[in-house]
């Protein structure tokens, strides 16, 4: 049941919010998209992202690269897409825990 939500929103997101979204109207995307997973690479959030990523480098024809950025409850994926440019071309496949650690730890951890 949890497998036929996760398709039913991969559906979702690649079939109706991209085709009137207006970030299409603007030539999106201009140069490869970054898809920041907060989860060691081979798990579930990791396959998720790049099944996606596949399906949306055909659909855009640019390549959407999947980075995994583990650790710290994934403040440490989050802090990196803090300090990227907001051009639209970094997103993040978030987890629960994104919103719950800002409220019992004081600052996310350095990336630099």
């Amino acid at each position: 049941m949890a497998f036929r939500h996760v398709l039913s929103v991969i559906a979702a997101v690649l079939g109706t919010s991209f085709a009137g979204s207006q970030v299409l109207a603007q030539g999106w995307p201009t140069k490869p998209v970054r898809i920041l997973v907060p989860y060691a690479a081979g798990g579930g959030g990791d396959i998720t992202a790049r099944l996606i990523g596949t399906r949306l480098s055909e659909v855009h024809k640019q390549p959407f690269l999947v980075e995994n950025r583990p650790g710290a409850a994934g403040q440490i994926a989050g802090d990196v897409v803090l300090k990227a440019p907001a051009d639209g071309h970094i997103l993040m496949l978030e987890s629960q825990s994104i919103s719950v650690t800002p409220a019992i730890k004081r600052a996310p951890p350095s990336t630099s």
